[in-house]
């Protein structure tokens, strides 16, 4: 028996006015999904996931922004062409969505309660304490401790997971017809991750509502949808049900996305990558959007657009490979082979390595002030006495959740924070007894890849600015000839080009300023780097490559890594060995392969129970 959709779209088409021209930001894109059901739209950063849920929900920016075709139909009615007090009943009421940053989308100077309130007030017709009751209910069901209390809380006071959690009582509270969640757990731990997405499973099957999630992992798709829709350049270009479309995917962008994720059994190989970005939405090409990009790209492919058509039992794909009349044409050149993943070269044994990085007993406290004189009340142990070891030439990961201290602790082991208690041994020698003149030899062979690499790079200075900056401090002795010569091959080794030198980090993507602050760091010819959370908010795509960078580069310069993460699928790709951290504490150290095949530790057990897999076999 065929239900009726919830949402149907059809032929959606949403343009953006721009001084480049017409953006055709979603193109023609078409989908419905029933209720209880939930549907996954995947694909790289611009390929407009986040436009189609926005024309959804009706809150494309105006004027730039409009709605130039299509409908969308929500239990039948199409919304587009309602006016605006319409829309208002509908959003929030009918239709809810969790935004990905929850701290942008919740009012800093509100409580939680009364944004919670507001919803059910204004859409439910209900009293302040009857509002005020299912409120506290509704924070109760996202299970948040002490919800009585938690209802006169301020956002700030609350951590990312549960700020999120407070995103969903907000959107579930007046039970909608369609739930529409943009990105809800990219930069949440994988503990938590798990955690809020069973949440909206459990809710969903409460009120069965529809669901259309948004996210570029793959494996999250793969838990916790029925159907996904594969978007590039504005237009679906492969349609399956879930384990359909990730045992069998049909679209060469859908099978390189599928090669990009790490695991286990990619280690030592150098991951697939997709050259090139999407395009914006001004420069699409007349055929494939994809062409120029595609390694079975076509002559013909540029200019003749494929259409979206089912080639299977409710598995549709848009590409010329599955057009006998395109595939007969003489304009058809023979496939290029699939390119195999490199080997990378294998270095020294890691058993007969020697060690670069020593930590004995390493601690960071950072004072509690209190009262109108702030005087120090306590303390907090962010880092509370942890030892390891990194030996050259290897990656040392280390996990844990957010606020368990590993930032902290890589960077007390860079000397950016100095340690409360315990030593750094660099290369043989202590570096935490060190005067400020003493430690600056050691600055250039000690370095950081931050996680954000946006508020890390200075907006009033030029790329070339910004990398030549480590170049003027530590190394005064190269002249102006000399600095400019070794930019150009550092550009050129992280996949830059040296014209970009004149260029500010707003004019690139995120991947392109993650490569940024990679070529600042190596600039300055460093032997070992913390790397924190360097890829965690990057697409699976840009994720590979600059996974496949920082291999290179170890390879190459023989770089030893402490590699902070929170996604542990990267870490059983790139990493030698694991330390997992709690409360400022080591609880459990090993190799990649005892870590992941036998845990001892229960916290262990727990981190690795909650990461998402993809099972194709």
């Amino acid at each position: 028996m065929t239900m009726t959709p919830v949402v149907e779209v059809k032929n959606l088409k949403t343009y953006f006015n721009t001084p480049e021209g017409l953006g055709r930001a979603v193109d023609n894109v078409s989908f419905s999904i029933e209720r209880g059901r939930t549907l996954a739209l995947v694909g790289e950063s611009g390929c407009g996931k986040s436009v189609t849920a926005l024309s959804i929900i009706q809150l494309i920016p105006r004027p730039q922004g409009f709605i130039a075709g299509g409908e969308v139909l929500l239990n039948g009615r199409d919304i587009i062409p309602l006016g605006e007090r319409e829309k208002r009943k509908i959003r929030g009421n009918k239709i809810s969505m969790i935004f990905q940053e929850p701290m942008t989308s919740l009012n800093p100077v509100l409580t939680i309660g009364s944004q919670i309130t507001e919803a059910i007030k204004l859409h439910q017709g209900k009293s302040s304490s009857e509002a005020r009751a299912k409120a506290v209910d509704m924070l109760e069901k996202v299970r948040l401790p002490e919800p009585g209390r938690m209802f006169h809380e301020y956002p700030h006071r609350l951590s990312g997971g549960m700020r999120q959690r407070v995103m969903i009582a907000i959107a579930l509270s007046c039970r909608p017809d369609l739930l529409i969640a943009d990105e809800p757990t990219t930069a949440l731990d994988v503990t938590i991750q798990a955690e809020i997405l069973n949440l909206i499973k459990e809710l969903q099957r409460e009120i069965s509502t529809a669901v259309l999630l948004i996210t570029h992992n793959l494996a999250v798709v793969y838990r916790n949808a029925e159907n996904v829709g594969v978007m590039y350049g504005g237009k679906i270009v492969e349609m399956a049900g879930v384990k359909t479309l990730f045992r069998n995917p049909m679209h060469p962008y859908t099978l390189k996305l599928l090669r990009c994720v790490p695991g286990m059994e990619k280690r030592g190989r150098m991951l697939d990558t997709i050259p090139g970005t999407v395009p914006p939405p001004t420069e699409f090409p007349e055929g494939c959007r994809f062409s120029g990009r595609c390694h079975r790209e076509m002559e013909g492919c540029g200019t003749i657009e494929p259409a979206l058509s089912e080639k299977e039992n409710g598995h549709a794909a848009a590409c010329h490979l599955y057009d006998p009349e395109f595939m007969n044409k003489p304009l058809s050149r023979p496939l290029l082979a699939l390119e195999s993943a490199r080997p990378a070269p294998v270095n020294v044994p890691h058993e007969k390595r020697t060690t670069i990085l020593e930590v004995q007993d390493l601690k960071y406290y950072y004072p509690v002030k209190k009262g109108v004189f702030k005087k120090t009340s306590g303390y907090l142990k962010a880092v509370d006495g942890i030892s390891l070891t990194i030996k050259k030439g290897s990656t040392l990961a280390l996990v844990g959740e957010s606020g368990c201290g590993k930032t902290t602790a890589g960077k007390a082991m860079i000397q950016l924070l100095k340690p409360t208690g315990g030593t750094v041994v660099f290369d043989g020698k202590e570096v935490t007894g060190m005067t400020p003149r003493g430690i600056k030899p050691y600055r250039s062979l000690m370095q950081i890849i931050f996680q954000d690499p946006y508020s890390s790079l200075n907006p009033r200075l030029m790329v070339g600015e910004i990398i030549e900056e480590g170049l003027k401090s530590l190394r005064p002795e190269m002249d102006g000839k000399a600095r400019r010569e070794k930019l150009s091959r550092i550009l050129d080794m992280v996949g830059l080009t040296p014209d970009m030198m004149r260029r500010y980090p707003h004019e690139f993507s995120g991947g392109q300023r993650q490569r940024i602050g990679i070529a600042r760091v190596l600039v300055v010819d460093p032997r070992f780097i913390v790397c924190d959370e360097a890829t965690s908010a990057l697409d699976v795509s840009v994720q590979a490559q600059i996974l496949n960078l920082l291999k290179s580069i170890q390879r190459d310069f023989g770089l030893s890594f402490l590699f902070i993460t929170h996604d542990l699928s990267r870490v059983e790709y790139i990493a030698d060995e694991v330390a997992v951290m709690y409360g400022g504490k080591i609880v459990e150290r090993g190799t990649v392969e005892e870590i992941f095949s036998s845990p001892k530790d229960p916290y262990t057990v727990k981190l690795l129970s909650a990461v998402p897999r993809i099972e194709t076999v």
